[in-house]
């Protein structure tokens, strides 16, 4: 099975939400599934068919959260140094715009780009990857071709 690069924050948040998954929410679903039951007819129960169809979804993000968590490869952004790689700390500037922009290169499950976390897997971080601080780089987006130069590199 290929290994899930992740950062150590990362990992810590999906190990909290399994965890929390499996001792609040699952014991919880479980109690609520139990008490509609009590109401009767299960057929026309709303109550009872609206918490099976929560726990469907408690149990499957709980199979992906340990299927991710297994298969995780922890690597600390705080041991690496150099051109972008994994877990760089990254400074942009859109050549068109002005815009400056700070991502952090991360694991696909960790990735949000709301909190600055890029999936290493997305177009912007492939075409990072190997660059070094004034280096520009190309990247097809849907709104069409962006050009942007690299203006730090931090591994914290």
């Amino acid at each position: 099975m290929e290994k899930i690069p992740m950062t150590r924050a990362g990992f810590t948040a999906l190990d909290a939400e399994l965890k929390s998954l499996k001792t609040t929410d699952r014991p919880a679903i479980i109690k609520a599934i139990a008490e509609a039951r009590e109401h009767g007819d299960l057929s026309e129960n709303a109550e009872y068919h609206s918490a099976r169809e929560k726990q469907s979804f408690i149990e499957g993000r709980i199979k992906e959260l340990e299927a991710v968590i297994s298969r995780a490869n922890v690597i600390d952004p705080k041991t690496l140094s150099g051109s972008i790689k994994f877990g760089a700390t990254v400074t942009i500037v859109d050549e068109d715009t002005d815009k400056e922009k700070t991502y952090q290169i991360v694991g696909e499950p960790e990735a949000d780009l709301e909190k600055g976390l890029l999936n290493i897997k997305s177009p912007i971080a492939r075409a990072l990857i190997g660059k070094d601080e004034g280096d520009s780089i190309e990247v097809r987006t849907p709104g069409g071709e962006k050009s942007y130069e690299v203006l730090s590199i931090k591994y914290v």
